[in-house]
């Protein structure tokens, strides 16, 4: 299909070129075209234009309004006036926004383009712990990951994910050494009973595997003896540590999995790459950088300087590769798996979705990385995110002031959304049975943590507030899923009625404004996948559908004046709700039929 080019950029090329046929001098000028509330479009440019070439702003925008017609191909433009100091007021033909929207409904991408030179991109997000229980803290870098994900691959970029478990360290050798010493202790089918699925029955054995060995370990020197010896036996390979490594790991990995099935992520086992997959190329990571230069030795540990890296005391602050005791930290598996990324796997562009109380830790990486000559300049970038508060204002705790495990989360959300459903469903057609009021609970509930996280810039910590984010007004994605409804519902009532577009009808302003929103969903979603920005998405959304509710009040549907007025306005409805499905689909939401 060919490329569908928004109306603003459609307006922006005709009144560049009617720029550039007025001032040949200013050919290269921004007209700086906006949406406006006096016009369709508004153009800024002509005012820091004159001042520059000391001319009047007023005449020069009479000079490009008279250039127009020549350079507006297919009558787009229907009015343009000079307005202020030198402002132009752009009104779009009725019949350019429904023949632009025809051909956006025609293509299954609904116009949104593939990159013109898609690369691979390796996105590290969703970092849980082996042995320990997800908190709301993954929320964040699991939700965030996997829409950035869906929107880089919806652009065409070949997209590999890691998640970057930690799976490798000191811990280990305590755990190992208990079930070597009490090796039914994962095997107890009794914590299954009660559990919801498999993931929550092996998180209960992991937590008292935990639990079990840490008692002992606090309170048996010969035992922690014995543990402390044991972890050097898991970075040398020895078989029967490295079996019940493995054995953790895919507990674990079970339980992983029954969180992200109840948060609706996709989370393939290959993707899962933790710390141990790269404990092999450590010593090589040393070597290589001391060699270099590039890490020094200080005080027995291998450093990485910088000299704006300082301590509260004016002393430099290295990133350590190695300790002292020729144990490895975060950051020689950090540069490990920068080594394989960009040299194994080829990538163009590495991402890491990771909180933003990490950034300087990853800043000093990736110098370090580029000092090495392992990673591009500007190949790498972390995603920071904010913190997840309470009403209180305070990082989420529980009551008693532990971390909030996030199936709990989960789990109180899903109950939120069923009282909404199922007081929407007595209101609604037809009998719901409590099964189907269940799946679109879990829809609606999952759909509205999602959505709440991804509404905020990540940079910005966010209140998590359920009574909130179950609402069906205001900016939340329970109030987006009932806009998407409410279409589903129009043509479940619209017989033999069908969408068809007539472009030769004059627009009522409520629909105006909805089919010019319509126009610029690729825009959007262009500019959210390249600047990694999903809030840019979920803005355009409640924009979308406060728009469509304006349309909805304004503009009767199935009892519009004429049957071609009923099929015009079927053919916005339709196209709304392509867009509201594909758009939150690409969030990770799910759209019900009905609510």
């Amino acid at each position: 299909m060919a490329t569908v080019h928004s109306l603003a950029a459609t307006v922006h090329q005709r009144v560049s070129d009617a720029l550039s046929a007025a001032l040949p001098e200013a050919a290269s000028a921004d007209p700086l075209l906006r949406r406006s509330d006096r016009a369709d479009f508004q153009a800024n440019g002509m005012l820091a234009l004159a001042k520059k070439l000391k001319g009047n702003p007023r005449e020069l925008a009479a000079k490009v309004t008279e250039a127009l017609p020549a350079q507006d191909e297919n009558a787009v433009i229907a009015n343009i006036e000079v307005s202020g100091p030198g402002f132009l007021n752009i009104t779009v033909a009725d019949e350019a926004i429904m023949k632009n929207l025809v051909a956006r409904r025609q293509d299954e991408r609904l116009g949104v383009p593939y990159k013109d030179d898609p690369g691979t991109t390796v996105i590290d997000y969703s970092q849980p712990n082996v042995a320990k229980e997800m908190h709301v803290g993954h929320l964040r870098s699991t939700v965030i990951g996997d829409a950035v994900v869906h929107l880089l691959e919806h652009r065409g970029e070949k997209v590999v994910r890691r998640h970057h478990i930690g799976d490798w360290g000191t811990n280990f050798g305590m755990l190992i050494q208990y079930l070597i010493e009490h090796p039914h202790e994962l095997d107890h089918e009794s914590d299954a009973a009660g559990a919801k699925d498999a993931g929550e029955a092996a998180m209960a054995r992991l937590n008292r595997l935990y639990k079990s060995s840490r008692a002992l370990f606090d309170s048996d020197e010969d035992f922690k003896s014995r543990a402390r010896d044991r972890v050097p036996a898991l970075q040398s390979g020895d078989p029967e540590t490295l079996a019940l490594w493995h054995k953790i790991v895919d507990e674990s990995k079970t339980y992983f999995q029954g969180v992200y099935d109840e948060l609706d992520v996709e989370i393939r086992d290959p993707d899962i790459v933790g710390e141990s997959a790269y404990n092999d190329d450590l010593q090589q990571v040393v070597k290589d950088l001391e060699e270099s230069g590039v890490a020094v030795r200080s005080e027995g540990a291998l450093c990485v300087f910088f000299e704006d890296v300082k301590g509260p005391d004016g002393t430099p602050t290295p990133l350590i590769v190695q300790k002292s005791n020729g144990g490895f930290g975060y950051a020689a598996t950090d540069l490990a798996a920068i080594r394989n990324r960009i040299g194994e796997l080829k990538a163009d562009t590495l991402l890491y979705v990771v909180d933003a109380r990490q950034s300087l830790h990853f800043r000093m990486v990736f110098e370090t990385a580029q000092r090495a000559g392992w990673l591009p300049e500007g190949a790498a970038r972390q995603l920071p995110f904010g913190t997840v508060l309470g009403k209180d204002g305070k990082p989420f705790k529980t009551r008693e002031g532990e971390t909030v495990r996030l199936v709990d989360l989960l789990d109180e959300a899903v109950d939120r959304a069923a009282a909404v459903v199922r007081e929407k469903a007595a209101t609604g057609d037809g009998e719901v049975t409590e099964e189907e009021i269940q799946r679109r609970a879990k829809q609606v509930g999952i759909g509205a943590v999602k959505y709440a996280d991804l509404s905020n810039s990540m940079m910005r910590d966010y209140v998590f507030d359920l009574d909130r984010m179950v609402s069906l007004q205001g900016d939340t994605s329970v109030y987006l899923q009932y806009a998407y409804a409410r279409v589903r519902s129009i043509f479940r009532k619209a017989g033999e009625l069908k969408p068809v577009p007539h472009p030769e009808l004059e627009l009522a302003p409520a629909e105006r404004a909805l089919a010019l929103h319509l126009d610029a969903f690729a825009d959007t979603l262009v500019a959210a996948a390249d600047e990694y920005e999903p809030h840019k998405v979920t803005a355009y959304l409640y924009e979308l559908a406060t728009l469509y509710s304006r349309f909805f009040e304004n503009c009767p549907v199935l009892k519009a004046d004429t049957k071609e007025q009923t099929e015009n306005r079927l053919f916005l409805c339709d196209l709304t709700a392509e867009v509201l499905h594909q758009g939150l689909a690409l969030l990770g939401i799910r759209t019900p039929e009905r609510l």
